[in-house]
């Protein structure tokens, strides 16, 4: 089931960043020269964070009855 959850995480985050890519494009007026290494940060640092959240709550709910 695990497999499901992380999938389900993979594909939010893709969709996110995608739209934060372009929401930061229709701020600049123009399309980014590094288009492709702008999004890999993007979902890199969601990524990050989206795994320290689930790392948190995890062990938590491992831990109950």
């Amino acid at each position: 089931m695990e497999v499901v959850y992380y999938t389900l995480v993979a594909a939010g985050l893709y969709f996110m960043s995608d739209w934060l890519l372009d929401r930061i494009e229709i701020l600049r007026g123009e399309r980014l020269q590094y288009r492709s290494v702008i999004f890999f940060a993007i979902i890199l640092a969601l990524a990050l964070l989206t795994s320290t959240v689930i790392n948190f709550f995890v062990p938590a709910l491992q831990n109950t009855p």
